[in-house]
Order: C-alpha cells, then sequence, then structure tokens
C-alpha cells in the first residue's frame, strides 16, 4: 500500500488512521511508537513478574535463615522491562535537546 494514495485522495483518513492503529506489533511504526515494548506481549510482562516475585521469595528466604553473623545475602535485581533505564544510558534526545516540531511550511513541503 503507498501511504501517498492518502496526499492524493484515493485513501481516506479513517482507513489510514486504522491501517497504522491495527500495525502488527513487529512492524516499523509500533517499534518507533512503543520501542522495546513492542516486541513484548503480556505473557512476557507477567513471565518477568513471576520471575521477581521468586528471586524476592528466595532473597526473604535466605536472609530469614542465615546466621546473625553472617553477611545478609544482596538483593535480587529485576528482570529488566521496556522502557525501564540505567543511569548509564543516554538517549540521542538527551544529547541534543528535545526534538523541534515541523513548522507549517516544512510539513507544507514534506506533503506537496
Amino acid at each position: 500500500m503507498d501511504l501517498l494514495d492518502w496526499h492524493r485522495g484515493r485513501l481516506t483518513s479513517r482507513r489510514l488512521a486504522v491501517l497504522v492503529k491495527h500495525m502488527p506489533r513487529d512492524s516499523a511504526v509500533s517499534r518507533e511508537l512503543d520501542g522495546d515494548g513492542a516486541e513484548w506481549t503480556v505473557t512476557d510482562y507477567l513471565l518477568a513478574a513471576a520471575v521477581d516475585h521468586l528471586a524476592a521469595a528466595n532473597w526473604m528466604f535466605a536472609s530469614v535463615n542465615t546466621n546473625e553473623d553472617a553477611e545478609p545475602p544482596e538483593a535480587p535485581v529485576p528482570v529488566p522491562r521496556p522502557g525501564d533505564r540505567t543511569e548509564r544510558e543516554e538517549t540521542p534526545d538527551e544529547e541534543f535537546g528535545p526534538a523541534q516540531a515541523p513548522s507549517r511550511s516544512e510539513l507544507l513541503r514534506f506533503f506537496a
């Protein structure tokens, strides 16, 4: 499908919106809008939560059953999820500032 058909009048705005809304999970549009979260399903999130809870339960069990003089076990690290950020990560937006919205003339040139 050619998206320029929308500009040419052969594709309605409603049809274009429906096509974009129902793009497959692995499409470029979904990856751009949702980032890494586009690849994660509900099952993936539930599995990560189960792993985190199991690790916390094991840590609590080990903490309670260690000798008082012994060093306590390290707390578990949660499974990284899409959208989670570490302090070391930087994105291009943070390096160069926020992206500027295109001007009216730039939009007209793009769609001309």
